[in-house]
């Protein structure tokens, strides 16, 4: 049986000494990132030097080192303690430290780590049973991220109408404010051209229409398209819920031009939305997972349906890492623990805890705020016009809250599906702390 929560009791060598309850008494207080810069001789100003020389510069992260985790709790080398709402951008859903997952993959590790899709091995394959079976799709390819998840979509869409006979139908719609990777292939389906500026032409044959807007998309289907792409939620596109009927009339436009339809489900999926599926109310040809699947270990895997199951033959695609049994090991954990009776709607109930107190802090605080949206814990502050979220959220990490922008107007929560009522209140108290200072500031 998964123990949900708290660490202490589910495994007390997991647990550290004096519990939560000290940690939150001996954390450090927060300084401005700017007086760090100022401090020396600590290991954290060891560490960023570190960073600044050898780590390519393609990141902003924050000016500071994490250093440990408990919960929905982090550390950073200099003993300060944060409140995690990002939980490593809706990765770590069962918290950082799980007794029963730390001690499983530490179990795996020490038996069978990685062997190739040369031989089967007893996890990939338990796994691939277990997630169909909770699902309803019939097969699983296994990879190692999002991006490699939705490249599997993209070639399958593909491949599946060559081996048809119709070689033609290469086209695909997908949607504008959607995020699928930074692959070349998931790039170009990205419906955000600053991702794409300087790497050449994109893919060839993608067209971008407006997100819940069936009338364009039926105005791009064809002879010629293959696929639908679509994110039941829109992530990095600002939280964004597909619209009533929505995912239910692109079924049916895919149904009516011979197409498939494909679900980004990276962000999404796995009981982020208090479902194990985001768009589990609609049939979906194939669907793409990462991100929560491994609960912080990477993997990630596209399931699809038995008609599709041929589409991809031997040679087509593959995966050096994809399905080791350490990863597996790691899915198969966490898919146990969100089929524990209660724990979606646990989420569910949380998240609405989340929205009301966000629409609380929007109400306080209109002058900066115009209200909150999203599903279960994945909830966006919407911003007003003019201010930016990323402006945000070193002011939120000075008042010991970690979250992510979504988009340039958005501040997005993502907490472990651990995440307690106190710490969803505290979280909420820190954001109302952090907008009341960032208004004084401007």
């Amino acid at each position: 049986m998964v123990v949900l929560f708290p660490y202490a009791e589910a495994c007390d060598c997991f647990s550290l000494p004096g519990g939560v309850d000290r940690l939150r008494m001996e954390a450090k207080p927060h300084d401005s990132e700017d007086s760090r810069a100022t401090s020396h001789n600590s290991r954290e100003t060891e560490l960023l030097a570190l960073a600044d020389r050898h780590l390519l510069g393609n990141y902003r992260p924050a000016r500071m080192v994490l250093d440990r985790g408990e919960g929905s709790q982090l550390f950073d080398t200099e003993g300060r303690r944060y409140l995690d709402f990002c939980a490593g951008v809706a990765v770590c859903c069962m918290g950082h430290g799980h007794p029963i997952l730390s001690r499983v993959l530490a179990e795996q590790a020490g038996q069978l780590m990685q062997v190739s899709n040369y031989f089967f091995s007893e996890q990939n394959v338990l796994l691939a049973a277990e997630l169909c079976e909770a699902t309803g799709f019939d097969r699983a390819f296994f990879c190692n991220s999002g991006a490699e998840a939705n490249e599997a979509l993209l070639k399958l869409s593909r491949q599946h109408h060559h081996q048809q006979g119709h070689s033609e139908r290469t086209e695909l719609v997908a949607f504008e404010g959607a995020f699928h990777g930074r692959t070349m292939g998931a790039l170009a389906l990205t419906g955000n051209p600053r991702y794409q500026e300087g790497f050449g032409e994109p893919l060839a044959g993608i067209h971008h229409v407006p997100y819940g807007d069936l009338e364009a998309v039926a105005a791009k289907m064809g002879p010629r398209t293959a696929a639908i792409f679509v994110e039941p939620v829109q992530g990095e596109g600002g939280v964004l819920p597909a619209p009533e009927g929505f995912l239910s009339g692109l079924r049916e436009l895919a149904d009516q031009h011979g197409a498939l339809l494909m679900f980004d489900e990276v962000q999404v999926g796995m009981g982020r939305t208090g479902q194990l599926l985001a768009g589990s109310a609609v049939r979906a040809d194939a669907v793409a997972l990462a991100k929560g699947l491994g609960g912080g270990f990477p993997i990630g895997a596209m399931l699809l349906r038995e008609s599709l199951s041929e589409s991809l033959p031997p040679g087509t695609h593959g995966s050096t890492f994809g399905g080791n049994p350490l990863g597996s090991r790691a899915a198969r954990t966490v898919l146990s623990f969100l089929q524990e009776a209660g724990m979606l709607k646990q989420v569910r109930t949380r998240g609405e805890r989340l929205g009301r107190g966000l629409e609380q802090v929007a109400q306080k605080h209109s002058d900066m705020c115009l209200g909150e949206r999203g599903l279960g814990l994945l909830r966006g502050l919407m911003l007003r016009e003019g201010l930016a979220a990323r402006d945000l959220l070193p002011v939120a990490r000075e008042h010991g809250l970690l979250v992510t922008a979504a988009g340039p107007s958005v501040v997005r929560f993502t907490p472990p599906l651990v995440v307690s009522d106190a710490e969803i209140d505290e979280a909420v108290q820190k954001i109302d702390e952090t907008l009341t200072d960032a208004s004084t500031r401007a």
